[in-house]
């Protein structure tokens, strides 16, 4: 049986002088280990239920909720921000938001420093998370000289070096061009292979996420509308309005909607080999 690293139970948040809940009888689980994404529109709650799991909600942002949100075997409304952040690690979508002192590895120390650890272990975490993210040649340049791929990568080691459980991405390739946007994907996909930890990964482009997603849950009104593999969610022409049809699937409808939806150029192109075999 896969251990848990997230359960969210009959969750439901309302911020302070707002009419409509945010979040209305949520329930998620996620295994340790996945890699998930999250979907929706704006305005769906994904931000709210990503504040709900890092524990900005309720100890930093005021509303009424009920039900529970339970991180790596901590329930977040009786747990500490700071305790929290051992098992979540969150990497914004604009990396310049989380990058900000003299050098790459100042920036990656930042936290630990923070949580005032050894100097010994500080080290060698540092060092770990330069060579995870292949950012030993940087570790000197100072995060204005980086280009987009390389401040997403050292936002990223930053958050790797607190050592969480969960990784949170939110839209790591909105800034980024096509190529960078895949080297950065395929990053979080070794990282997962690698150290088991587990992802969550709030995204627009489908077509580029889906290919090493376990599981694709999206949202629309405070809701979850769909959660399941992406092939099977792509299936699902009710949930897929909140989002949109990616391109692959919106090819494979069109040419008849066959077995399974591809999630990638490579499957098309079988598809297609198959179909004239």
């Amino acid at each position: 049986m896969l251990m848990q690293a997230l359960k969210v139970e009959d969750y439901t948040f309302s911020y302070l002088d707002t009419k409509n809940p945010a979040l209305i009888d949520v329930n998620l689980e996620i295994a340790k280990g996945e890699i998930v994404v999250l979907a929706g529109p704006s305005g769906c709650g994904k931000s709210t239920l990503l504040k709900s799991i890092v524990g900005l909600i309720p100890h930093m942002y005021s509303g009424s909720w009920s039900g529970k949100v339970i991180v790596d075997g901590a329930e977040v409304s009786k747990t500490k921000i700071s305790e929290l952040a051992k098992k979540v690690g969150f990497v914004f979508q604009n990396p310049e938001n989380q990058i900000f002192m003299f050098s790459v590895e100042r920036d990656i120390a930042f936290g630990l420093e923070n949580l005032a650890l050894p100097k010994d272990e500080m080290r060698q975490r540092v060092d770990e998370a330069l060579s995870l993210l292949n950012l030993k040649n940087l570790a000197d340049r100072a995060p204005h000289e980086l280009s987009d791929g390389q401040k997403q990568r050292t936002a990223l080691a930053g958050v790797l070096a607190m050592k969480p459980s969960i990784l949170i991405l939110d839209e790591p390739t909105s800034l980024l061009d096509p190529h960078t946007a895949h080297e950065v994907i395929g990053t979080v996909q070794k990282l997962n292979k690698n150290l088991g930890i587990t992802v969550i990964i709030v995204e627009h482009r489908l077509d580029l996420v889906s290919i090493i997603a376990s599981r694709l849950v999206i949202m629309d009104n405070g809701r979850i509308v769909a959660n399941d593999a992406p092939k099977k969610v792509y299936n699902n022409s009710e949930a897929l309005k909140a989002v949109g049809m990616p391109i692959m699937a919106s090819l494979h409808k069109e040419l008849g909607g066959i077995g399974e939806p591809p999630l990638s150029v490579d499957e098309f192109v079988s598809v297609l080999k198959i179909r004239n075999d």
